[in-house]
Order: C-alpha cells, then sequence, then structure tokens
C-alpha cells in the first residue's frame, strides 16, 4: 500500500500531509479499521524490560509526531512497542509561523521550525484521563511525553513550566522526557549547561518524589541536542547522573547541514533524516562510553533501516524511536526492524 500512498501524500505540504495522516489514524484508532492496520502491521513478539517496564518490542515512535495524543490508540496498530506523545507545553500556544516544515526528498531529510504547537497540557491530559492501564492492550501501548516550556517562559523560570507538567503527566505516563534541546524555541539550548541543568534535573526530581504514588516512581529522562560538543556532553551526563535521573534520548534535530544537496537546505530548524544518522550514531557511542551503563539510553535520530536500528542497541541504547525513516521508509519500518533484530 505504501508505494501507492506515498505520492499522495508527498504531493501535499509536509504539514498538511502529516495533519491528514494523523486524523487518518486517529479515525482508525476509534474504529474497526485499527484491526486492519494491525493485521497489516503488527511487529513480532520481542519484549524489552527497561526503565522498570515492559515494552513488546524495542522500537518506538518519537516525540513530535503526535503532538496532543490525537492518534495514539491507531499509531499503536504499527507494531510500535512504545510511542512518545508531545512535545507538550503547559498553556497552549500556536508555535512558529507556517510554512514551517520543509521535505528534503532527495536527501532522505525533513527541516522543521515547529516552536512546540501545542492544544496545552490541559488538552493532552484529558485525552489520557481515560486510558486503559496495560501495555498487553493493543489499544493501550506504552506511552511516554516529551514536555516543554512555554515560548514566553524565560529560562529562569523553566522549572516552574516543567514542573508543572510533570504534576500533571506523572500520574498518566509511562514515563516523562524533559527536552531541552529543540532548535526551535528560543534560547532553550542554553538549559543544557551544566549549572542549568543540574538546577533543572535536580529540581524536578526532587519535585516528582513530593507527588503521591505510584507518581513519584514515573520514570524521568532529558532529551539531548546532538550538536553538543565533548564538554558539553559530559557536564550533560555528570548533570543528569548527578539529579538522579531515569535516563536518556540522543538526540533531537540537529543544526548541521552536512551532505545535503536540496536548496532548501538553508530553510532554517532543525533538520532530521538521514544526515543524522552517522552523527546521531557517534552521539550515542560517547553517551553510552560516558554512562557506562548506569543509565537507559534511547536512541533517536536518523534511523532510516533497520539496519539503523540494530547499530544503534548494539552501541548500548535499550530501545530506539523513529520519525523521518517512518515517513521515508513507511508503516512497514517498524515490523521490519523487529523482524530483523531477531
Amino acid at each position: 500500500m505504501w508505494p501507492l500512498v506515498r505520492p499522495l501524500l508527498f504531493a501535499l505540504d509536509p504539514e498538511r500531509a502529516h495533519t491528514v495522516t494523523l486524523r487518518l489514524l486517529q479515525m482508525c484508532g476509534a474504529t474497526p479499521l485499527g484491526h486492519l492496520l494491525g493485521w497489516l502491521y503488527r511487529a513480532p513478539e520481542r519484549p524489552v524490560e527497561v526503565l522498570g517496564l515492559r515494552f513488546r518490542n524495542a522500537v518506538g515512535l518519537a516525540a513530535g509526531w503526535d503532538k496532543d495524543g490525537l492518534a495514539f490508540r491507531g499509531l499503536a496498530h504499527l507494531g510500535l512497542g512504545h510511542i512518545e506523545l508531545g512535545t507538550v507545553t503547559p498553556r497552549p500556544q500556536p508555535g512558529n509561523p507556517r510554512p514551517r516544515i520543509f521535505r528534503l526528498k532527495s536527501d532522505r531529510a525533513l527541516i522543521n521550525r515547529m516552536g512546540f504547537p501545542s492544544r496545552g497540557a490541559d488538552f493532552l491530559a484529558a485525552r489520557l484521563a481515560h486510558r486503559r492501564r496495560g501495555p498487553n492492550d493493543p489499544n493501550d501501548p506504552i506511552l511516554g511525553v516529551n514536555l516543554g516550556k512555554n515560548k514566553d517562559t524565560p529560562n529562569e523560570s523553566a522549572i516552574d513550566d516543567y514542573a508543572t507538567l510533570v504534576t500533571t503527566f506523572a500520574p498518566l505516563a509511562d514515563y516523562l522526557v524533559i527536552n531541552v534541546s529543540s532548535p526551535n524555541t528560543p534560547g532553550l539550548r542554553a538549559l543544557q549547561s551544566r549549572a542549568h541543568l543540574e538546577a533543572l534535573l535536580g529540581g524536578l526530581v526532587a519535585h516528582r518524589a513530593t507527588l503521591p504514588a505510584p507518581a513519584n516512581r514515573t520514570p524521568l529522562l532529558v532529551k539531548l541536542a546532538p550538536d553538543l560538543d565533548d564538554q558539553a556532553l559530559d557536564d550533560a551526563v555528570g548533570a543528569a547522573l548527578a539529579a538522579g535521573l531515569d535516563g536518556l534520548v540522543a538526540t533531537n534535530t540537529t543544526l548541521a547541514r552536512d551532505g545535503l544537496t536540496d536548496p532548501r537546505q538553508s530553510e532554517a530548524g532543525g533538520a532530521s533524516g538521514a544526515l543524522l544518522t552517522a552523527r546521531a550514531q557517534a552521539f550515542l557511542e560517547r553517551l553510552a562510553h560516558l554512562t557506562n551503563h548506569r543509565l537507559p539510553l534511547i536512541a533517536c535520530g536518523g534511523l532510516m533501516t533497520p539496519d539503523d536500528a540494530k547499530r544503534r542497541l548494539d552501541a548500548g541504547a535499550s530501545l530506539v524511536q523513529l520519525y523521518t525513516g517512518l515517513i521515508y521508509a513507511g508503516p512497514t519500518l517498524p515490523r521490519r526492524i523487529v523482524t530483523a533484530l531477531g
């Protein structure tokens, strides 16, 4: 089906194509059409135990695909072991002006400058409020929620935004990810400096401990940028370990444009896809060395093929996440990865 559908979607503006796909998956998740998707794309069971959770397999969907939790029940039928929702912000915000997604087909890449468009925490919390907990239900997969501050919140007050989100989503999600690495919110990446990160992560871990059980045990991770140099990465790992964080996600999109040939490479924003494959692999290998298996790692960025996923897992990742690879390779990619892992 994908060779027939892809040209139709690629004829649309990228954001419009994404919206159409999301709405179709939302419909499938609410109707018997979901069973058809499950039959077409179901992946073999390859359970993975990590973060105190049992994942059906090691392949998940990265944050950004389903920001507001509209289609996670439909997405669950695509053979995914987990789905990361968001990025969600405390208050609704529109994100950056359109156009803000650019498809670089010849490079198998995307550039986006979305800027955390979000319907806000209350909307996503309502979507999750009646969720049936239980990873053995194909309609209720492992769900993470990716958390971001509002654009107009100064960095000095960022912890307040993140703490509000932890309070809201720790009882509703299976794990939480602190996003301080998007290049599309001005000043956000400054929160990856050691001083900022130690205060932020330490404060959030302490805040989580004040929540009622079992929310006080919801795993808390941080997502890092692939553009950190060696010293900055060392500082980030030190801050995560000192705070008692539960894991790391590597990586977000990159500001680099290595090897791109499409004229739209000059568009501002974070790049993802094939240009990120080698960079994200090297970043993960550095991260695995620095953490020395003390923290679980989720690999994201440039995962375009089953071989890419296998290399990340061999390098020390416990889980992998897809985004741009799913857009170019189509919905059979999760199943092909899980099958190839054996």
